[in-house]
């Protein structure tokens, strides 16, 4: 029987990043949808959801590492030491902007982390 990696569903890797961000807020009161109380605001921040166009797009970044879950796994077990340019923008963009534990949270060893973002931060291409 062949091995192959099974890659996480956009559903439940959201879920993941929503548990850590909201863990401890999950006991508070809620908000009427309308309205703008300190706890919403927090949990915009901490979600990483703006209105500002310039933000980094977190919750973007997150679907582009699920869709490359494949290629990072194969990165570490085949030693193939290739990841695409969207891969290495989403790590990049999760990691300095975002979240930078998530990547442990999905598996990897810190040292795994470490690896992936040092590949993506060595790998940008030169502007010109």
């Amino acid at each position: 029987m062949a091995a192959h990696a099974s890659t996480f569903s956009p559903l439940f890797l959201a879920l993941i990043v929503l548990a850590l961000v909201t863990g401890p807020a999950a006991s508070q009161p809620i908000s009427p949808v309308g309205s703008r109380s300190p706890s919403a605001s927090d949990l915009m921040a901490r979600l990483k959801l703006s209105d500002d166009p310039e933000a980094p797009s977190c919750w973007d970044s997150v679907f582009e590492l699920q869709a490359c879950t494949e290629e990072v796994i194969t990165f570490f077990m085949s030693g193939e030491t290739h990841l695409g340019a969207g891969c290495c923008q989403a790590i990049r963009t999760i990691e300095h902007h975002c979240w930078p534990g998530l990547i442990g949270t999905l598996g990897f060893t810190e040292e795994e982390g470490d690896i992936l973002e040092g590949y993506c931060n060595s790998a940008i291409e030169p502007e010109g």
